[in-house]
């Protein structure tokens, strides 16, 4: 028997079926065939709503497995083995993270076909967040806090960590055109590998008028950054991806799942990345300054500074990385729709709605209020 009822965040079922195809009980079968210990009976439990990758539960007898599939256009072996490499690190220095299962040949990043796939054993904790749609804010301050300090120790972790950049370039949260010195030329510089992206702009011919007021906030956040060392981070410091020692209000943080986009980039920009997805009701800001959570991001940002304190001037730079954090995921987005699916339309909300809508919110009074509650010292 398997799950029907499949909802996807965001998309509708025509989207599902051309983008992302479902795990079938034939696929994880074959999978799990590769797994002496899983071999046998298995039954799909329960498949994410997630757009960009296909994953589900699945009971074996063994107990239950999470299996995971990306397509090759997406992550090679290569590329997703780097993620399990940081995993790996992470482990040896006690932060929470699942157990990437190897098969019989000891691979642990698995082709078949034109997909790759992974299978992990189940994260501790409760996943008290898995039906929350991304860009939804935490439901406690208290959960926010205890996010915040686990960031910190996962960044104190991965600190020797120093494996180089990532080989994969689509849905990944790297920095390349944030940290350049101007952002057009960055991401011109960026077409020889990005070719979904050349082919989105060449349709577009006034895409440099559209980006120039967020250039112009690059233009003065840039130099701040020069100087920041490199760190490897989560990239997507979202609740749904944190699994907890409890339901009620001061559960602790037990586990942090999906490093999908993990990438080195640095300290506060996985800490903005955590205020973006968590303390901005993105999928209602026609609710005005109820949309925004100013006591969320303040709370992230204190249970972070427990482990790791931050200065003032960190501070102020946190606030004015936030309207800029998104820019290289959302480029990564436009090459993935463009390049993998020739979807006009997904990389036309990519663009419009992430790379500008997201930066031009910032000047709302919403995002500003926002910004200024980080601005403000305890």
């Amino acid at each position: 028997m398997t799950a029907s009822n499949h909802p996807l965040h965001g998309w509708d079922s025509e989207q599902i079926a051309l983008h992302r195809p479902q795990l079938e009980d034939a696929d994880v079968h074959a999978l799990l065939a590769r797994f002496p210990g899983l071999r046998g009976p298995m039954q799909i439990l329960w498949r994410s709503p997630r757009p960009f990758s296909a994953v589900a539960r699945v009971g074996t007898a063994a107990g239950e497995v999470f299996v995971k599939r990306q397509h090759l256009r997406v992550r090679t072996p290569v590329a997703l083995g780097e993620e399990h490499a940081l995993l790996v690190h992470l482990r040896r220095r006690d932060i929470p993270v699942p157990q990437i299962l190897a098969d019989a040949d000891g691979m642990t990043a698995i082709a078949m076909g034109e997909w790759v796939y992974e299978v992990q054993a189940p994260a501790a904790g409760l996943d008290l967040y898995r039906d929350t749609p991304s860009w939804t804010p935490l439901r406690q301050l208290a959960h926010a806090r205890h996010a915040g300090r686990m960031l910190a120790r996962l960044h104190r972790a991965a600190a020797d960590f120093d494996a180089t950049q990532r080989s994969a370039t689509l849905l990944v949260a790297r920095d390349d055109a944030l940290r350049a010195p101007e952002l057009h030329a960055a991401i011109e510089s960026q077409w020889v590998w990005r070719p979904g992206l050349a082919a989105y702009l060449a349709g577009r011919g006034d895409w440099r008028d559209e980006l120039a007021p967020l250039a112009a906030r690059h233009r003065a956040l840039q130099p701040h950054l020069d100087a920041l060392p490199r760190l490897w981070t989560h990239g997507d410091w979202h609740a749904s991806n944190l699994c907890w020692t409890g339901a009620g209000d001061n559960a602790e943080v037990a586990a942090v799942l999906d490093f999908g986009l993990c990438a080195p980039t640095f300290a506060l920009y996985d800490l903005a990345t955590a205020i973006e997805r968590n303390a901005i009701a993105w999928l209602q800001l026609e609710r005005g300054m109820q949309a925004i959570h100013p006591d969320t991001a303040r709370a992230l940002v204190a249970g972070y500074a427990e482990v790791l304190p931050l200065a003032t001037a960190e501070r102020a730079l946190l606030a004015d990385l936030l309207p800029l954090v998104h820019i290289d995921f959302a480029l990564s987005e436009i090459d993935y729709y463009q390049a993998a699916f020739g979807a006009r339309a997904q990389a036309d909300q990519a663009w419009d709605g992430f790379l500008l809508g997201h930066a031009a919110w910032f000047q709302t009074p919403p995002g500003l209020a926002l910004l200024t509650a980080i601005h403000e010292p305890e």
